[in-house]
């Protein structure tokens, strides 16, 4: 399915492309640290047995794409 999306991708104009692709890298990026970040403070509030702020920042993690 991937190589059918990339290969759709050879008829869009090289600049356009280019741009997408940064696009989706970035967004991609974000989100890998704000999942890194959550995830630390996952840990802490396991280590300070803050029960409220573990359910709140599961919560948080669910809706980090």
């Amino acid at each position: 399915m991937e190589n059918h999306t990339l290969n759709g991708m050879d008829r869009v104009d090289p600049n356009l492309r280019d741009e997408m692709l940064a696009e989706l890298f970035l967004d991609q990026m974000v989100s890998d640290f704000k999942r890194s970040k959550i995830l630390e403070e996952i840990d802490q509030s396991l280590k300070d047995k803050d029960k409220e702020a573990f359910l709140r920042l599961t919560k948080e993690l669910k809706s980090v794409s």
